[in-house]
């Protein structure tokens, strides 16, 4: 009838004191002494009004060095307990987080984000490489795609023009990080150049560029925090897969492809309210690629960015003027379009080569001991049965016998067209512990020699076509 439980009443009768004496008399603890006692107002409190940012364990410490006749560690737990209520009264002010509201077509942000943390090969050999990740604020829809270099304007300006042009429309504002890794290692003109070509990219898609401040990742929220729900919607479709190892690269970009849209499917009404608020598109892509000039040098390539190129010979000794994209080079002689090449990427404070044997076997061939101490020799052999194969002949026999045996089975790859097959044969080989024979494999792969059949054409007379004439007119 008093409204309060068994357990209550039988407190209440165990101890019959009022609830005011019972606040009088309780003790800190529940019954123990306060352990601080003595030392908060006196030590404590000085110590946090001179360095709020002190840690509790560093507190603790110094009173046991003060009072080392005192068992003060155990009051670990009371003195954090005790130093988070007096910074809520006396600490300093904390910086508000203010949550913004998106109307849909306003806002679009890029992003760059690391994933070598995903495990992702490419048959066989880990693929290092990041992604490019755009997303509209209101709706979520989302572009992503492999990025193989670093973060550059290049892999932004491609990134970003793919996404509009995937989605069909430009938002107002288009919203990035301070673009700091973009200007790495640059100096203040180039620094320059690049702000300016950004600002030029944003205005031919009558966007309004602005960017967050340098280092506070949380004002570019809106994409930083779906950086980690794509790359763990990456990692559950790659156990769903069973394997994280791609045949090819555009595999991989297929898979990341196809896992985007799916997320996107999810998005198509949030979309359709935010689709019909976008701008335009322009009415063609601008520039998404970095323009250099270089000369093929005698030794049949260029130097690009520490990187050397091989091309086919016959353009030694003339200027080309070379487009770089994210991941290959498009090279061109004046105005007309001579070759591409894949882009390579120089190790920190290193040099690389991109080597295409194709391009120097004919001139190899005719000096094959050039082969043994040639500077990009390892990235000579195209498959890696070949570079065993280069092993085992370096090991079992005379320097010159062995590069004549190797440019031989270049030659043979390169003139019968025969690069897979070949390197099939010789991994067997190889595994069976025999050097491969020159000689038998001309005659395995030898090319087939067709009889072209004699065909012999007789000339009808003119007067056969003046009586056929004559005969369609009478009839």
């Amino acid at each position: 009838m008093a409204g309060f439980s068994t357990s209550t009443g039988y407190r209440l009768e165990k101890d019959r004191r009022m609830p005011s004496r019972k606040k009088a008399d309780r003790r800190h603890g529940g019954g123990r002494p306060d352990p601080l006692a003595g030392v908060w107002d006196s030590d404590i409190v000085p110590m946090l009004d001179r360095a709020p940012g002190l840690k509790a364990v560093t507190i603790l410490h110094e009173l046991c060095r003060r009072y080392p006749d005192r068992n003060l560690m155990s009051a670990r737990r009371t003195l954090e307990r005790r130093i988070r209520t007096w910074k809520a009264v006396h600490g300093p002010e904390k910086e508000v987080i203010f949550r913004q509201e998106h109307p849909p077509g306003r806002q679009g942000m890029s992003d760059f984000s690391e994933c070598g943390d995903l495990g992702i090969t490419i048959a066989g050999e880990p693929l290092d490489h990041r992604i490019y990740h755009f997303t509209l604020v209101y709706s979520g829809w989302e572009h992503v795609e492999v990025v193989l270099g670093g973060e550059s304007f290049t892999a932004l300006a491609v990134g970003l023009q793919n996404a509009l042009w995937s989605l069909g429309g430009v938002p107002d504002e288009h919203r990035t990080d301070s673009l700091s890794a973009a200007f790495a290692n640059l100096d203040k003109d180039a620094r320059e150049d690049l702000r300016r070509r950004y600002e030029a990219l944003c205005a031919h898609c009558a966007m309004t560029p602005t960017r967050n401040n340098r280092g506070v990742a949380r004002e570019n929220g809106s994409i930083e925090s779906r950086h980690g729900h794509v790359k763990d919607r990456i990692r559950q479709a790659l156990l769903l897969r069973a394997s994280a190892d791609f045949d090819t690269l555009d595999d991989y970009r297929r898979f990341i492809a196809e896992l985007i849209g799916r997320h996107n499917a999810l998005h198509r009404r949030e979309l359709a309210i935010e689709a019909p608020l976008l701008k335009h598109l322009p009415a063609r892509r601008t520039t998404d690629y970095d323009d250099e000039s270089v000369t093929v040098s005698t030794a049949g390539g260029f130097i690009l960015r520490k990187i050397f190129y091989t091309v086919p010979s016959t353009y030694i000794g003339h200027r080309l003027r070379v487009r770089l994209y994210d991941d290959r080079l498009q090279c061109y002689l004046g105005t007309s379009h001579a070759f591409t090449l894949p882009r390579g990427r120089a190790p920190a404070g290193g040099r690389d080569h991109v080597v295409d044997y194709h391009h120097v076997i004919h001139s190899l061939r005719r000096k094959p001991q050039a082969l043994a101490n040639l500077t990009y020799r390892d990235k000579l052999f195209p498959r890696q049965a070949f570079a065993r194969t280069w092993e085992a002949l370096a090991a079992a026999l005379d320097r010159r016998l062995a590069c004549r045996t190797m440019v031989g089975l270049l030659w043979l790859a390169h003139d019968r067209a025969c690069e897979a097959e070949l390197a099939a044969v010789l991994q067997n080989l190889l595994d069976a512990g025999h050097l491969p024979d020159l000689a038998e494999l001309e005659r395995r792969f030898e090319r087939c020699v067709c009889e072209v059949p004699a065909v012999t054409v007789e000339m009808p007379e003119t007067t056969v076509y003046d009586a056929l004439l004559s005969a369609r007119g009478a009839a």
